[in-house]
């Protein structure tokens, strides 16, 4: 059954070249948001993957982290924290900032969104080159709190963002080369 689901997903993944830019394929998700029996094995697949680990919030990365993020906390019994782009959270944050092809950029969470003894589980749709994943790494141990794992729809592989990870548990759903 899971490779029927991991085609399925794959089905529902747009190849959209040179967007944003020339020279990059963007790997568009909007077809498998579209498709509920497709979101709803993306997140089947990624709480089996998660079996038996035991978290007390999943942390979604802005924006498209909110959509698996939100849907995998509520298939786990466990709430759901935002990190967000930098100057959108109305309460007190902790900001980690990460490089970006030119220049840097930050993401923030809230103070009080978890603590010591939180375990949680950061989500994003895509990891590429790692750096926004691994600010979030920060800003969970800012909070006091520990990650357990990172779940990824899609690993580029050839960017090696899991490694900047490391030694972190990196769960993705489906690799690209």
């Amino acid at each position: 059954m899971t490779d029927a689901r991991l085609r399925l997903l794959r089905s529902r993944i747009r190849d959209v070249p040179d967007f944003p830019k020339e020279g990059i394929l963007f790997k568009d998700i909007t077809p498998l948001l579209a498709d509920v029996k497709a979101f709803r094995a993306c997140i089947e697949l990624m709480a089996e993957r998660l079996d038996g680990e035991s978290v007390t919030a999943i942390v979604g990365i802005e924006s498209r982290g909110f959509m698996f993020g939100a849907a995998l906390a509520d298939k786990l019994g466990v709430g759901f924290v935002p990190v967000r782009k930098l100057g959108k959270l109305p309460a007190a944050t902790y900001r980690a900032e990460y490089d970006l092809e030119y220049g840097r950029d930050a993401v923030e969470i809230h103070q009080d969104a978890l603590g010591p003894g939180d375990r949680v589980v950061v989500v994003d749709d895509l990891i590429a080159t790692g750096g926004t994943a691994k600010a979030t790494d920060e800003l969970v141990q800012q909070c006091g709190a520990e990650v357990a794992a990172f779940v990824f729809v899609m690993n580029l592989v050839g960017l090696e963002g899991t490694a900047k990870l490391a030694p972190r548990r990196v769960i993705t759903i489906l690799d690209y080369e």
